[in-house]
């Protein structure tokens, strides 16, 4: 037992070491975004350590930038004007979090290769092929979803710039997070397109709230500053080249214990109203994409493995339970009226897939008494 577990550390030890050194060197670091949800928990966290970080977007939320954080204020599609404002720098890593289709990434190899050492790329896992045939899903899960078009548009990101590593040796890394969230946002499985407040409100309200399916579905929600230093771990890092990495808690849950969490921390009853994914993708409106966002993504049970992650970045783990991760964001929106957006249509709709649905089975039971 003693000489396998020593065996084990021998393995692991240069791991280790280039892990220790390279967490003391300092990165020049470039975001393109950066003031998103997953984003935002990096940049805080970059913020306060001796790394030099660049924020290059439009400048819409430059008040919340800390101030020892860079900004280059331009439109990255305006490559002439990125070009001049970046001049001579050259960077350890440049992440784009607002990557979603070839053209874009294909940008950023014009852009930046031969600039940088690092290219991190942020893609989805909603890309995995959903239900898989192993529940528990690794880096080596297939990728293909045929119910969404912003996942096969991450898959196909990402098969460019794997190729450019290949052919070019352009020093990429892919990251995929599933459903991350912060204080800006409290996780559902259906919600309107301005967010989550108007299925708050429902609760608030006392009326129920759709659940597609039964419930029953496992579910990972991870917190975005657990994210963040799981990502920051990846930076730098000469293990994650031509790999990708996904990076989430080890918490599952299912749909009916995060409505009940959030039910509970509002201090309302949770009323649930179970209905059918496939319902749902029918009736939703097309702008909503409710299809791919159910059964693409949310409707299947998905586990996932972060062994390899576990292995690039050795100490990483995410600490913040779902109940601990949602009180924060609750709490923060009934604090903040401004995001507290309510969508009438949506709530109507929903009252509207409910009544439909309690019509059908009024109308069943009456020509079956």
């Amino acid at each position: 037992m003693f000489s396998h577990i020593i065996s084990s550390f021998l393995v692991s030890l240069p791991h280790i070491i280039i892990y220790l050194y390279r967490q003391n060197a300092i990165m020049k670091i470039l975001f393109i975004g950066g003031t998103g949800t997953i984003s935002t928990a990096i940049t805080r966290q970059l913020a306060q350590s001796d790394h030099e970080l660049w924020l290059l977007n439009r400048g819409n939320r430059k008040a919340e930038t800390p101030e020892n954080v860079k900004q280059i204020i331009a439109d990255i599609n305006d490559e002439d004007r990125v070009r001049s404002a970046l001049g001579d720098n050259q960077f350890d890593a440049v992440c784009d979090f607002i990557g979603f289709v070839p053209d874009h990434v294909e940008r950023d190899y014009r852009l930046f290769a031969g600039r940088t050492r690092q290219y991190v790329f942020i893609s989805s896992a909603s890309a995995y092929h959903k239900p898989s045939r192993n529940p528990v899903i690794t880096e080596g899960t297939t990728l293909a979803n045929p119910y969404w078009d912003y996942a096969r548009q991450k898959k196909a990101c990402e098969e460019a710039l794997m190729k450019h590593y290949r052919e070019d040796g352009f020093p990429v890394t892919i990251v995929r997070p599933s459903h991350t969230y912060g204080e800006r946002g409290v996780p559902t499985g259906l919600h309107g397109p301005k967010g989550c407040w108007q299925v708050l409100k429902r609760m608030i309200d006392g009326k129920p709230v759709l659940v597609h399916g039964d419930g029953s579905s496992l579910w990972t929600l991870t917190w975005n500053e657990d994210f963040a230093r799981g990502f920051i771990g990846l930076l730098g890092n000469p293990h994650a080249i031509g790999e990708a990495f996904q990076i989430m808690s080890d918490e599952s849950l299912t749909w009916n214990q995060i409505y009940s969490t959030i039910a509970s921390v509002l201090g309302v009853e949770y009323k649930p109203y179970y209905v059918s994914s496939a319902f749902l993708s029918a009736v939703g409106p097309e702008e909503w994409d409710v299809g791919g966002n159910l059964l693409g993504d949310k409707a299947v049970t998905v586990l996932f493995d972060c062994t390899k992650l576990k292995r690039a970045v050795p100490g990483f783990q995410a600490t913040t339970r779902f109940d601990e991760g949602v009180r924060r964001s609750i709490a923060y929106l009934l604090c903040h009226p401004e995001c507290q957006i309510e969508e009438p249509d949506f709530d109507r709709w929903c009252d509207m897939v409910i009544e439909a649905q309690e019509k059908a089975l009024a109308h069943f039971k009456a020509l079956n008494p």
